[in-house]
């Protein structure tokens, strides 16, 4: 059983004797900004001058200045860019203004897992992962709960480095819910092979082979939509409140027979095999390199993909018939820069 904190754990003292710098304002990063803010920790937010984010910063009441200017002025700094991004700027504006007894903080912990930063020994370097997307992390601190976060110790120079996490975790809300000791290594596979196997990766290809199946097989897009697509959050939703068992209790008896029956024809041992393929792809850090590839070459494949599946007929009838839905607000991806 691994060891789990909650606020009684931590000392908010220990992050508010700290000047932080939250580097990025997307979606963690004005949650944690905002977060630490009203806890009373001194916080700026470290941003390129031509940020379309710089506005948003500065509308909520944070100090927005230049990453290295941020890592000059903080003794605790927060990275919260997109992976590919993280190296270089670590390596321009954030190495050359770290001093000894200086923390280095992660959500999540794949460019120090697979060695693309290399701090050095004199300084603390710990991730705190809230286990959720930030909006969510700032309306759950607003309402006085949290959510649930990891905390790890990759190198603890100052042998307070657990404590500062869990101080850390306290002042975003994380402890409220309670926080999961782990390591960056296992933080990082898991969440990889998560992705690519089940919540990205596998429930997208599910989604469109089965609505192409559908559609081959005469069946109106409309229904093949709503069964593939839209009524996957109701089973998402009773597997969050109360797992498989729970999902199976609620849905009726054919679909539970359904379930039992025909789910083993979908995920077989080819199956199986793949995701283990899979998985050792991501512990060998060939995956790592291969996406660090696609992104020095401008991501072409990751690009023709987004615009592959916004061409595709399921996400047409989805746009066309989320907008008969008043209870819906559209979301369309943008620019996350």
């Amino acid at each position: 059983m691994t060891d789990m904190y909650y606020d009684k754990d931590a000392n908010p003292a220990l992050i508010a004797r700290r000047k932080v710098a939250v580097i990025g304002f997307g979606s963690q990063g004005h949650a944690h900004a905002l977060n630490l803010k009203d806890s009373g920790v001194d916080v700026v937010v470290g941003l390129r001058p031509e940020s379309r984010r710089a506005g948003a910063a500065a509308n909520a009441g944070i100090k927005v200045v230049e990453p290295r200017e941020a890592a000059n002025w903080a003794d605790a700094l927060m990275i919260l860019v997109p992976d590919q991004h993280q190296a270089a700027l670590y390596e321009e504006s954030i190495a050359p203004e770290l001093n000894a007894g200086d923390a280095l903080l992660f959500a999540h912990g794949f460019s120090i897992h697979f060695g693309y930063i290399k701090p050095p020994p004199d300084v603390d370097v710990l991730m705190v992962a809230p286990k959720g997307p930030g909006h969510l992390v700032r309306r759950q601190y607003q309402e006085g709960s949290g959510v649930p976060a990891l905390v790890a110790v990759h190198q603890d120079a100052t042998g307070d480095a657990l404590a500062l996490g869990l101080s850390y975790a306290h002042g975003i809300g994380g402890t409220r819910a309670g926080v999961i000791e782990t390591t960056f290594r296992d933080e990082t596979e898991t969440d990889l092979f998560g992705e690519q196997v089940i919540l990205c990766g596998g429930v997208d290809e599910m989604i469109r082979a089965a609505f192409e199946t559908l559609t081959d097989a005469g069946y109106p897009e409309e229904m093949a939509y709503f069964e593939v697509l839209h009524e996957l959050k109701l089973i998402v939703d009773l597997l969050w409140e109360g797992g498989i068992s729970w999902m199976r209790h609620s849905v009726s008896d054919t679909a539970e027979y359904g379930d039992v029956s025909r789910g083993p024809r979908i995920v077989t041992e080819d199956t199986r095999a793949a995701m283990r393929e899979i998985l050792g792809e991501i512990q060998s850090g060939e995956f790592a390199r291969e996406w660090m590839e696609e992104n020095a070459a401008g991501a072409p494949n990751l690009l023709q993909a987004r615009s592959d599946v916004w061409n595709h007929p399921v996400e047409q009838v989805g746009r066309r018939l989320r907008e008969m839905m008043p209870f819906l607000v559209e979301k369309v991806p943008e620019d996350d820069t």
